[in-house]
């Protein structure tokens, strides 16, 4: 009788440590998968917000050339982070963080320079901008500056957008 009683027990200790390390695997999972959630969703959230600085623009009939121009810098500025060289538009297919600016089909954003310093590409970089907008400012007529219409285009696997098609209003 003293033996099975003992063998009681030890099966009791046997079944309540699978009990445990089961509950344990449970937690380990549904945790595991809540914070996979909250990263994806937190992801998602910058995208929007980054996606914001373009999507502003679209479909608004104001849009004007300093409008251009500061989206184009916002692309510089993202593609000079990540190192790409400038690229030609049909080259922009939305499979890493590159972003093109076209203004009337002419790709007008500048990419990354190894060969430069950071304050020459900021330099080309406002010199390129600023001769943009010193032609644009010769087109001046009685309605005022040259409005654009503002497209863009968000990749579907890196949920950015990766191209800004601006085409003047004629």
């Amino acid at each position: 009788m003293e033996n099975a009683s003992k063998a009681l027990l030890m099966a009791g200790g046997v079944l309540l440590a699978i009990m445990v390390i089961s509950l344990g695997v449970l937690l380990f999972t549904s945790f595991g998968g809540t914070s996979s959630q909250i990263h994806d969703n937190i992801e998602e959230n910058q995208a929007t917000q980054f996606n914001s600085q373009f999507s502003s623009y679209v479909g608004k009939n104001n849009v004007t050339i300093h409008d251009v121009v500061s989206m184009a810098k916002l692309a510089t500025q993202n593609n000079q982070n990540y190192e790409f060289a400038h690229r030609v538009p049909t080259d922009v297919t939305g499979n890493d963080r590159y972003i093109s600016v076209l203004c009337n089909n002419v790709s007008i954003e500048l990419g990354y320079n190894e060969s430069q310093t950071r304050e020459q590409r900021k330099s080309q970089m406002e010199t390129h901008f600023n001769n943009l907008i010193a032609n644009e400012l010769s087109l001046i007529n009685a309605n005022g500056l040259p409005k654009y219409n503002v497209q863009v285009q968000i990749s579907d696997i890196t949920k950015r957008v990766y191209k800004v098609i601006c085409d003047k209003i004629t």
